[in-house]
């Protein structure tokens, strides 16, 4: 347990059931009545981003949450399959509980899998991760206007907008936060 009071930027909690990560804090006391603890949580089984406020000094309860480094192995098809570095079991998870980061994912890559009292909540992908180009238009000569970019498809699936000078077969650098095309590799 966890006074609200004493509540952080990344601290996950338990309320109602539901597993959330603070993402920010403000501890308000108006002028009339006991002070109170706005909190900005994400829920780390759908998503969703919400405030929540709560009464200074009440205690709630603190959620565990594990993180295992695997390596992505492959995929069969909506089923990827995960291997424990240290103890070599292998995880598999279906497409629904990984979601978008699937188009991030390729064969050796080393992810974090969080995970709460063993339901697996999703992936932490590093923040920039290596793609070749599968498939983009040439450049036409003279359409040089600034920062022109063009749509290419990575082996992944992906699909980055990239500067005219990227051609097929070339591996990029994309941001996982975004995806978007950050440079070369």
């Amino acid at each position: 347990m966890i006074s609200t009071n004493d509540l952080k930027n990344g601290i996950t909690i338990e309320v109602e059931g539901a597993i959330y990560v603070v993402m920010d804090t403000q501890h308000v006391k108006p002028g009339k009545g006991a002070a109170i603890v706005k909190a900005k949580l994400k829920n780390l089984r759908t998503g969703a981003i919400f405030e929540k406020t709560f009464n200074a000094g009440v205690k709630v309860a603190t959620a565990r949450i594990e993180k295992q480094l695997m390596q992505y192995l492959y995929c069969m098809g909506d089923t990827y399959y995960f291997m424990n570095m240290t103890t070599y079991e292998q995880l598999e998870l279906n497409k629904e509980s990984i979601g978008d980061d699937a188009l991030y994912l390729k064969e050796n890559l080393e992810v974090y899998i969080t995970s709460y009292e063993g339901e697996v909540l999703g992936l932490d992908l590093p923040d920039k991760i290596e793609l070749k180009i599968t498939h983009t238009e040439p450049a036409v000569k003279g359409n040089t206007t600034n920062n022109a970019l063009k749509d290419a498809e990575c082996e992944t699936g992906l699909n980055v907008r990239v500067p005219l000078f990227i051609d097929e077969g070339e591996t990029i650098i994309v941001s996982t936060s975004d995806g978007k095309y950050v440079s070369r590799a």
